[in-house]
């Protein structure tokens, strides 16, 4: 019965683990890469407090970006992907979603889309944030953007979405990982079914049109495999693109130079160009899919 009981509670922590690791110790304030900020505090619908950084561009101002980072740990570990755009005229709000960093409550799917609900309707309400605002996340960040954009109140400040090593579903890149583990291999589609299906970010992503979608994957990602962006490309409708990175791993893109150029060339593309996404009514144009 001890084994039972051992074999039933390990897979399920297992699954929460997969999605959730957070820390709550703040390693490093982007003081380190000298660079200003201000702590950010608000509150979700549920009445839990989140914490974030407001990074102010410098020099101009040309757009703000909203940053979604991965399951593990906090901000202070993710900011690398992040700090370099301040210096080249973005403003970034990161912050930590509950149960992470400083932020309060414990983390879960449904209480995660609420985190980004509210982030978006801060960011709507500050007067420093531009009108122009760009949702990008990595990994779990990057899935979580996509199906909370697919049903949000605030989607129409969003001007393009950005999202680097997305999986297509959660109950399907748990299921892949429970199938690399001698103890869970067996159950696998059984304790699946256990993960909360009601966000799918493959089913989703094509709600997101007209709002452009950037799809950035490293080919040697061995966390999640390439093929979750292939899919995620094929099922998103125009404006899309897709950039996979040669022998690029998991939400390493950004420390690729050349990459980070190109990430500007398209930002300033994507503002300067504009669209109008407001009751139903879209102008402008951001270059031809791919």
């Amino acid at each position: 019965m001890r084994w039972l009981i051992f074999l039933l509670v390990l897979p399920l922590n297992a699954c929460t683990g997969l999605f959730f690791q957070p820390q709550s110790l703040i390693l490093r304030t982007p003081a380190y890469k000298n660079l200003a900020y201000q702590d950010i505090y608000f509150d979700t619908a549920d009445a839990i407090r989140l914490h974030g950084w407001w990074l102010p561009a410098q020099n101009e101002n040309l757009g703000t970006i909203v940053f979604l980072h991965g399951n593990a740990e906090n901000i202070s570990t993710h900011i690398s992907s992040v700090a370099w755009l301040p210096t080249n005229g973005y403003n970034v709000f990161l912050f930590d979603y509950r149960g992470y960093g400083l932020s309060q409550g414990q983390p879960d799917l449904a209480g995660l889309h609420q985190d980004v609900e509210a982030a978006l309707s801060w960011i709507k309400q500050y007067p420093q944030a531009s009108s122009k605002i760009i949702l990008f996340g990595q990994s779990l960040g990057a899935s979580l953007a996509v199906t909370s954009i697919a049903e949000s109140a605030h989607r129409e400040i969003i001007q393009a979405l950005i999202i680097d090593s997305a999986f297509t579903g959660y109950r399907d890149i748990a299921r892949e990982k429970l199938a690399n583990f001698w103890l869970t291999w067996p159950i696998q589609w059984p304790l699946s079914l256990l993960i909360n299906n009601r966000y799918q970010p493959l089913k989703q992503i094509a709600r997101i049109s007209p709002i452009p979608v950037l799809i950035i994957h490293g080919t040697a990602d061995q966390i999640i495999p390439v093929q979750h962006a292939k899919r995620l490309h094929a099922a998103a409708k125009a404006p899309k693109q897709l950039w996979l990175i040669p022998n690029g791993k998991h939400i390493q893109s950004m420390n690729y130079p050349h990459i980070r150029q190109r990430l500007l060339d398209y930002l300033r593309h994507t503002t300067t160009t504009g669209i109008v996404y407001k009751k139903g009514l879209v102008r402008g144009l951001f270059g031809s899919p791919s």
